[in-house]
C-alpha cells in the first residue's frame, strides 16, 4: 500500500483515538486525579482503539498482519511513547501548571503520532 494510504488511514484513525484519549484526559485530571495518571488513563483509551483499527484498516493487507506479534511489539512502542508524552505533560504541569498542561498536550500528542506513524508503518503491523 502507498505512504499516502497509510497516512490517511492513520490520521483518521489518529483524530478519532485523540478525541478519545484528550477527553478522558482532561476529565479526570480536572475533577478525579493529577495530571501524569490522567494522562496515561486517556492513552490507555486511545490506544486500544488505535491499534485494533491500524491493525484492521489503515495497515491490514500487503505485508502487515494485526497478531500476537503486533500487539507485543505495539505494547513496546506505546509505552515508550506514553513515557515520552506523559514526562512532558507532566514537566508542563509542575512548570506551568494544570491549564497549561492541557493546553500543549496536543502538542506532545502530535509529536508522538508522528514517531508512532514511523514505528507502526515499518515495524508493529510488519510481517518479517
Amino acid at each position: 500500500m502507498s505512504l499516502r494510504r497509510h497516512l490517511g488511514g492513520y490520521a483518521a484513525v489518529g483524530l478519532l483515538q485523540w478525541a478519545v484519549e484528550y477527553a478522558v484526559m482532561l476529565s479526570l485530571s480536572q475533577w478525579v486525579m493529577p495530571v501524569a495518571p490522567a494522562n496515561v488513563a486517556g492513552r490507555i483509551s486511545g490506544a486500544l482503539l488505535g491499534f485494533w483499527l491500524n491493525g484492521k484498516w489503515t495497515f491490514a493487507g500487503d505485508g502487515h498482519h494485526l497478531g500476537t506479534r503486533a500487539a507485543r511489539r505495539f505494547l513496546v512502542m506505546w509505552l515508550v511513547l506514553t513515557t515520552l508524552n506523559t514526562v512532558a505533560v507532566d514537566m508542563v504541569d509542575h512548570y506551568a501548571g494544570l491549564a497549561a498542561a492541557q493546553s500543549l498536550k496536543p502538542l506532545a500528542d502530535v509529536l508522538c503520532a508522528g514517531l508512532g506513524f514511523m514505528a507502526s508503518r515499518h515495524w508493529v503491523y510488519r510481517i518479517d
